[in-house]
Order: C-alpha cells, then sequence, then structure tokens
C-alpha cells in the first residue's frame, strides 16, 4: 500500500471494522454490495486499497487464510462516453467463465462488449448476465470486484453494476463502489444499496496526519486552524502544506468563502504540474487523455509529438505518478489538474497524436473521439466517422453513448441539414436511453436549421415524448395531442402512435384533466384509420370517450384478437386496459403471462417493468395472492433500475384485499399524495376504488360507500367498474339507495360486454338492489358467472353476500353452508378482513367458529415462486433468468427451502406445498 494509502488509513477503525466483517460474510458464502461514499481525497480509494490488500493475502481478522479473487475498475471521465467501457474493463478477467452462462447471456454479453455481432441486448438481460459471470466466477473462490470513482462511470456500466449489487445474495461475491460526492450532486445511480459515508479525520488523526508533512514547527493555534479549514480530509492535510514554509501557513489555507477544499486540491496539483518541464507536462496531458491504460499506444502518441520516456522521471520525483509505474496517477484529481489545467493548442494536438496513434479498423470509436476533439472547427469527415460509431453503440445496446457521438456528429456538422438531422437522432437516443432532460437544448439546436416539416413535426413529437416520461400525467396530454396532429399528413404511423400515447397520458391524469380523453379523442378522429393493433385500439378508445363504453366493446374485443405477434406486447397496456374494461380474466391473464415472458426471454426491461404489477393484479381475482405477492417482490428490483414505481396501484389493491386496515391506509394515502403531487389523476381514483375494497371488507360501510362516491366522481378507464361494484354493495348496507341504484345502472351497461366479469358483477347489484324475490337467483347465477371467468375473490365475496341474505331471511342451514364456504376460501386465498366478516356473520347464525389467524406462510414470496417454478420443471439456470437472480443463489433458497418443509429432494416438493405456496 502506498504511504500515503497508509497515513489516510489513521483513524479509520469504523470503516475498517465494516469492511473486514463485510469479507467474513463474502467468505462464508454470502454476497454483499456497499458504496463509499465521500468527498474527494477523504480515503475511499485507500479503502479500496485496504479490501484488495486483505483479499490478496487471504487473511480476515483471526480466520485461517482463504484465497479471494480481485477485480478492478475505475471510471474515468473522458470514458464516459464509450457504453459499458468500465464494466467490460472489470469482467474482462471473468469471461473464461461465459460458457457456463445460458446461451442468451453470453450472447448478449458478447454483443454489449463488442465480441460478436447479434441484435443489440436490453439492459436487464445485460445485468443478469453480468450477475451470473461473477455467481460463475466465485466458484472456485470467493470474488472481490472493486469500483473507484463510480460517479464516472458510463451510463450503461453504473445501471448495471447497481442492478447486480441489489440483486447479488448468495454467490460469495463482494461488489464495492467508491463515489465522490459533491455539493452539486442531484442523482444517484445507487440508491437501494447499503452505503458508508467516509468523513474527514478525528482531530487527533488529522494532528498527527499533518505533523507528519509539515516542514517544520508551527504554533498549536496554526495546527488546529488548518485541520479545521481541510474538515480533516488526508489528501488536503497531505497536499496542501506542500511548498509552503511555516511563516505562509501561519494563515491557514484560506479564509471564508474561498474555494471548495478538493478545488484547492487539485489547484495544488496544478502548480507543481506547471512547475515541470514542457515534455513531462506533455506526458502527463497524455496519460491524462489516453485513460485506457494501453502504454503502447500512449507511447506510439508520444513519440509523435517528440516526447520520450525520461519525461516521466520529474513527475515521479514531484509524487504526480506512483512509482514503477510511469502513468499511473497518484490520485484522480492530478488527472484532473493536468486535463482541465492544459492549454488549449497542446491539448488539440495531444488528441490529434491519440488519433493518429489509434488503430482505425481495432479501436474505431475511441479514434473518432480523439479526432472530434482535435478538430478545429466543423469537419464533416470527423462528424460521418461519429454517426458511425453511434450505430455501433446502438448495435450493442449503448443508447446513451449514441446519443453523445450523435451530439458531437451534430456539433461539427457543417451542413445545416445535416446538423439539424444529427440533432435530432440524438434527442431520439437520449429519449430512448430514459434521459429527457437532455432533449431541450438538441431539439433547439436542430430547430436553428433548415428542418423540412417531417422533421419539425418529429422534433415537437420528441419535445412531447420528453415532456411525458418527466410529467407523465396533467401535463403531457396536450402536448401529445398537438405532436400527433402536425404528424397527421406526414407520418401518420407516427401521428397514431403519439396520439395512443396521448391516450396513456390521458388516463394517467384522469380527473385532473377531465377533457383530456375527449380532445385525445378528437384528434384520433382526424387521423388515417389503420387495422393493425394500434390503430385499433386507437378507434377502440375514441369511441369508449366520445359514443361511451358499451360503444366501444366490440372494438376492444376487435383489437385483444389483432394481438398475434408477441411484439406487440412492446405497448401492452392498451391490451390490458382493453381485456379489464371488458371484464374478460382469461384475455388479461394471456396478455400479462405473454408479456412477462416475452420480456423474460428476450430482457425487455421497459416491458417487464410494466408487465409484472400487471400480472400481479390479474392472478389476484384468480386467487392467487401469493403468487401476486412474489411478483410484486420482483417488480421492485425492476423498478429501482427504471426508476419508476409502476406497481404502486397493484401494491395498494392487494393491500386492500388482504384487509389490514393500518398498512393498507398507509400504501392507499402514499398512492393518493403521489398522485396529486405528479398529476395522475388515475392514482386517486384507484386510491378511492382501494378504501371502497378495504372499509367493505372490514365492513364500514359508509365509509366504503363515501370512497366509492369520490372514485365515481370522474370515469376512469377500468377503475370505474370496480368502483361501481363497490359502491353497490357499500351504499346497499349503508341506507345509499339512490346511489346503490345508479350504480347498478352503470353494471347494468357494463353487462352488455357479455364477459363473466361483468355479467356477476351486475347479477350481484341486482341481488342488492333489487326486489327480494330475484335475490337468491341473481346471487346464484353471479357465483356462477364468477366460476366459469376463474374469478375466485368474487365467488367468495359472493359467497359472503348471499349467506348473509339467507341470514337475514332466518335460513340459517343455509346460510351457515354459504357462509363456511365463504371464509374457507377467504382464508385459504388471504383476504383477511372478508374472512373475519365472515367469521363473525357464522357465529350469527349461532356456529361455533374459531377465529383463524393467516399467518406469514412458511415459505417466502421468494421462496415459494422459486418452489413453484422448481415443480413446473425449471433448472436452477433457468429460474436464476426469470427471478434475476444467480443460479448459485437459487440453489441456496432451494436448500431453504427444503429445511423449511421437510423434505430432502427437488421431486418431493410439490407434495410438500401448501395450497397457497402452489
Amino acid at each position: 500500500m502506498p504511504q500515503d494509502a497508509k497515513h489516510q488509513l489513521l483513524g479509520r477503525n469504523r470503516e475498517l471494522e465494516t469492511l473486514d466483517r463485510l469479507l467474513r460474510e463474502v467468505r462464508e458464502g454470502r454476497s454483499r454490495a456497499l458504496v463509499l461514499r465521500g468527498e474527494a481525497g477523504i480515503g475511499k480509494s485507500a479503502l479500496l486499497d485496504h479490501l484488495a490488500e486483505q483479499a490478496a493475502s487471504g487473511r480476515v481478522g483471526q480466520l485461517p487464510p482463504v484465497r479471494m479473487q480481485t477485480v478492478r475498475t475505475a471510471g474515468v471521465e473522458a470514458e464516459s462516453d464509450f457504453a459499458y467501457s468500465a464494466l467490460q474493463h472489470l469482467c474482462a478477467p471473468l469471461l473464461t467463465h461465459l460458457d457456463q452462462l445460458p446461451q442468451v447471456q453470453q450472447d448478449a454479453l458478447r454483443v454489449a462488449f463488442g465480441l460478436s455481432a447479434g441484435n443489440a441486448p436490453e439492459m436487464l438481460l445485460v445485468g443478469v448476465a453480468v450477475l451470473g459471470l461473477f455467481a460463475e466466477a466465485a466458484t472456485g473462490a470467493p470474488l472481490l470486484c472493486l469500483v473507484d470513482d463510480a460517479q464516472w462511470l458510463d451510463l450503461m456500466s453504473q445501471r448495471i453494476l447497481a442492478f447486480v449489487g441489489r440483486r447479488l445474495d448468495a454467490e460469495s461475491v463482494a461488489l464495492v463502489f467508491a463515489e465522490r460526492v459533491t455539493d452539486k450532486q442531484t442523482e444517484d445511480g445507487f440508491s437501494g444499496l447499503p452505503a458508508l459515508s467516509i468523513g474527514g479525520l478525528g482531530d487527533a488523526e488529522a494532528r498527527a496526519l499533518l505533523d507528519a508533512v509539515l516542514p517544520g514547527p508551527v504554533e498549536a493555534r496554526v495546527r488546529d486552524r488548518i485541520v479545521a479549514e481541510t474538515g480533516g480530509n488526508p489528501l488536503a492535510l497531505l497536499e496542501l502544506p506542500r511548498g509552503l514554509s511555516a511563516a505562509e501557513l501561519a494563515f491557514g489555507f484560506g479564509g471564508p468563502g474561498s474555494a471548495p477544499l478538493a478545488t484547492r486540491v487539485e489547484e495544488g496539483f496544478r502548480r507543481r504540474v506547471e512547475a515541470l518541464p514542457a515534455e513531462t507536462r506533455t506526458l502527463l496531458l497524455v496519460a491524462a487523455v489516453e485513460p485506457v491504460g494501453d502504454e503502447l499506444l500512449l507511447w506510439r502518441a508520444l513519440r509523435l509529438l517528440e516526447v520520450g520516456p525520461d519525461a516521466a522521471a520529474p513527475a515521479q520525483a514531484a509524487g504526480l505518478l506512483n512509482p514503477g509505474t510511469p502513468l499511473r496517477f497518484r490520485h484522480p484529481l492530478v488527472r484532473s489538474a493536468v486535463w482541465h489545467g492544459a492549454d488549449g493548442a497542446t491539448l488539440l494536438a495531444v488528441h490529434a497524436a491519440l488519433a493518429e496513434a489509434t488503430d482505425a479498423d481495432r479501436d474505431p470509436d475511441r479514434r473518432a473521439w480523439h479526432r472530434a476533439h482535435a478538430a478545429l472547427g466543423p469537419d464533416e469527415q470527423v462528424a460521418a466517422d461519429l454517426e458511425r460509431s453511434a450505430d455501433r453503440a446502438l448495435a450493442r445496446g449503448g443508447r446513451a453513448a449514441a446519443a453523445s457521438f450523435l451530439e458531437q456528429a451534430a456539433a461539427l456538422s457543417p451542413d445545416p441539414s445535416e446538423r439539424a438531422r444529427r440533432a435530432l437522432a440524438a434527442a431520439q437516443a437520449y429519449l430512448k436511453a430514459g434521459l429527457p432532460y437532455r432533449l431541450p437544448d438538441l431539439l433547439a439546436a436542430a430547430e436553428l436549421g433548415p428542418l423540412s416539416p417531417l422533421q419539425q413535426a418529429d422534433a415537437n413529437r420528441l419535445r412531447a415524448k420528453a415532456s411525458a416520461m418527466t410529467n407523465s400525467g396533467l401535463g403531457a396530454v396536450q402536448p401529445l395531442i398537438d405532436a400527433a396532429r402536425g404528424l397527421r399528413d406526414l407520418d401518420p404511423a407516427a401521428a397514431r402512435e403519439t396520439c395512443l400515447a396521448a391516450f396513456g397520458a390521458a388516463i394517467w391524469a384522469g380527473r385532473l384533466d377531465a377533457s383530456g380523453m375527449r380532445r385525445a379523442a378528437e384528434a384520433a378522429r382526424e387521423l388515417p384509420p389503420s387495422d393493425d393493433m394500434g390503430g385499433v385500439f386507437l378507434r377502440a378508445l375514441t369511441a369508449w370517450s366520445l359514443e361511451g363504453p358499451v360503444a366501444a366493446f366490440p372494438l376492444l374485443e376487435q383489437a385483444l384478437s389483432t394481438l398475434t405477434d408477441d411484439a406487440d406486447l412492446a405497448d401492452m397496456w392498451p391490451a390490458a386496459n382493453a381485456a379489464v374494461e371488458l371484464g374478460d380474466l382469461q384475455a388479461w391473464l394471456s396478455v400479462t403471462e405473454r408479456a412477462v415472458g416475452f420480456a423474460r426471454r428476450t430482457g425487455a426491461f421497459s416491458i417487464l417493468s410494466t408487465a409484472l404489477p400487471y400480472r400481479a393484479a390479474s392472478l389476484g381475482y384468480v386467487g392467487r395472492l401469493p403468487e401476486a405477492w412474489a411478483l410484486l417482490a420482483e417488480a421492485s428490483a425492476t423498478e429501482e433500475a427504471a426508476g419508476a414505481a409502476t406497481s404502486l396501484v397493484t401494491t395498494a389493491l392487494l393491500s386492500a384485499y388482504r384487509g389490514r386496515e393500518r398498512s393498507a391506509l398507509d400504501v392507499i394515502d402514499a398512492m393518493e399524495r403521489d398522485g396529486e403531487q405528479r398529476g395522475l389523476g388515475r392514482l386517486i381514483g384507484m386510491a378511492a376504488c382501494s378504501r371502497a375494497v378495504l372499509h367493505n371488507g372490514l365492513g364500514n360501510y359508509p365509509q366504503a360507500m363515501e370512497s366509492a362516491l369520490r372514485g365515481m366522481e370522474y370515469q376512469d378507464l377500468v377503475a370505474y367498474r370496480w368502483t361501481c361494484s363497490e359502491l353497490v354493495e357499500a351504499a346497499s348496507r349503508a341506507d345509499g339507495a339512490a346511489a346503490a341504484a345508479q350504480a347498478r345502472e352503470r353494471l347494468s351497461d357494463w353487462s352488455r360486454a357479455g364477459t363473466p366479469w361483468a355479467l356477476g358483477a351486475h347479477a350481484v347489484a341486482d341481488a342488492l338492489v333489487g326486489t327480494a324475490d330475484q335475490a337468491e337467483d341473481r346471487y346464484r347465477e353471479a357465483i356462477a358467472h364468477f366460476t366459469d371467468g376463474g374469478l375466485d375473490v368474487f365467488v367468495a365475496r359472493t359467497r359472503l353476500l348471499y349467506g348473509e341474505w339467507l341470514r337475514r331471511q332466518n335460513r340459517r342451514a343455509h346460510a351457515r353452508e354459504e357462509l363456511r364456504a365463504a371464509h374457507e376460501a377467504c382464508v385459504t386465498i388471504g383476504l383477511e378482513a372478508f374472512a373475519e366478516r365472515a367469521r363473525r356473520e357464522l357465529l350469527a347464525t349461532g356456529e361455533t367458529v374459531r377465529k383463524q389467524t393467516i399467518g406469514t406462510p412458511v415459505l417466502t414470496p421468494q421462496e415459494a415462486q422459486i418452489a413453484r417454478l422448481v415443480t413446473a420443471g425449471h433448472s436452477n439456470a433457468e429460474i436464476g433468468a426469470q427471478l434475476f437472480l444467480s443460479p448459485r443463489t437459487v440453489e441456496w433458497h432451494l436448500r431453504k427451502i427444503f429445511v423449511k418443509v421437510g423434505i430432502s429432494s427437488r421431486r418431493e416438493l410439490d407434495g410438500a406445498l401448501s395450497a397457497g405456496e402452489r
């Protein structure tokens, strides 16, 4: 360990204990991820060095030595434009294990790393492949992965490594990041990972470190002032006194309002660089600008600049390069000081030399990048090279990198038309990369050049879509409508796709933009029709908005029938909403099953983050609540990586059905607040519906009626039907005859869809609100319809209502039969509040029934899901790919499952599972 690093470990007992514990746990078979956060120079790199030393020695505390593998990379500012740059460097020593991964994961990594051609892989698939690669590499010895300067990772490396860190479990892998934090930092790409904040040294340790580097004795008050000014930052304590006399130090390092500490340290390095010979400064600049670590390339460039190897010696003597490694900077701030302190002419010359020294066939992208930075002005040849680099980045799945190349290409395009075209392409790539905040400046630049009418319309569409990504509800509807109208005569297919997006935004805006659906429908009617899936959905939503839901039922059925190709599931929300609006649970189950399967096979992250919550909701109505909760747990991993919260609605609804009042209300209240803050009226409507479900289960009928009435103030697609059913039940018990009758009328309209769900809901409404002589027949009909539709939740609820009605008719024996069936079904499914309501009714019939607590299942949701997949015949690798776990973690969970259910083999598993877990 370098001497400076040893100094920086003074007073780090707390941090060292944490790191030693991490290594112990990894040696014992667990996996751990950790983010070390602190300002520049605080000692993060020294702590990573300590981890590497411990791993190399194999010793942790008093434990016997065990060999550990270490791989290491670092983010470099100059490399942040290159997709997978840091990730590929980290994984390179592990690629000997690549053949042990499933073929689809092998292909994804090979394409992402540019080792072979193929379809651009989705980020999620690459993430699962990296997770598997780490796990396979750790089978021989525990694996330590160290990532320094994580704030400078390229976007794809950052997202994938953060995803892997969240999914590590039982692979014997440690993934440790060191991330510099600044006052300007607004985003945290590693949220959700355990973090350790690294602060300054304590006073005693800081004074000891300062004494080691002071040029002579200074007064205690001066020493205390220096310690206070540096905040105990080890690098500042080591570097800032350098070159200053004791007299100069008497005034400290600066007064109030002086530059930030890291800036002052960097300035100190810059002064030392400026004092070096010109050839040495050039050598340092070449090393700073060429971050790959290819010394042969670097020396070729230096020869072109007429700089020899001897130029490194003064930099080593000045403490700017590590001894023995002539081209490795002592600290990242040295690289930054060299780069930012260089004069423009020298920097251009260095980039030109590196471009000439880079093999155009072996590394065309870095050659293009250096040529771009060496350009004195617009250059079409360089711009064209950058555009080809963007194409290669897209072929590897690096959308953000492609966008960056295109942005540079636009800036270097001499022709205004080409500049505008490339700026639009860059904006499109940034949008697909999930970086909408990058679009405004690019679109403004594009609009400075001559744009064709189609290009201008496309710019408007991109601006509207970027707005929708940052403000998905209230503010997104009209810009999308306007963009669709602008494309009507220029690109009808794009106009229809944009108009469908406007409908989606209007659905989410809900009551907060009450005319949004109508305005989108009026725009859709102006567009040329199409018989493809999107076109039919567009007509169906237009009819729903302008003519009423009944008029839309045939078109919704037709739209579902056009959903034949799995690729159509890329935008699955219209299909899922169509199925639920019709009350066709089987279609809903089919669409969501296909969408989840397609997303898992292809690694289509964007589809999966939406499909999992939709799938969970559909399973909830079937009565498969444990499986639904397991899917929601799985969805949390995709949501963390997507930065979205698509499962909030399903979580609130299932919490209401489970019936634990306090926890359910917490989730529902949070969803409502989120809707109000983000302009998402649909969340407000679903909050009202969920409260009505919860209070009906608890028997709080006046509160259920109040919630349902609020929900029906606006006709939300899908949610309105559900809320009508809740209102009929609540109002019929809370002296709300008029409200119940109105809801019954709406459900009568719904029954014209002819599906079991719609017919059953109407039959229940008739039984609750209609005449007494028809009630029994309608209850029986409802139970039959719900049974035919596979709606086990509503079968149980209707049996409960029927049993309650029978008891009021003094038909106690018959009532007991229905209530007993309802109680058993609610307990089995997990409808705790409805089960308690059925128990109370049974007691009222005179039957003795113990209160059944629906306890925690033997298996956790994740364990139950793994068990189901095992019984379905899937291998550990296949299960891991589906659940974003490594096969070793699947095996670890499987061993725990065997112990819990008392078996010893996979063959025995199906018989050992409870009904709920199956």
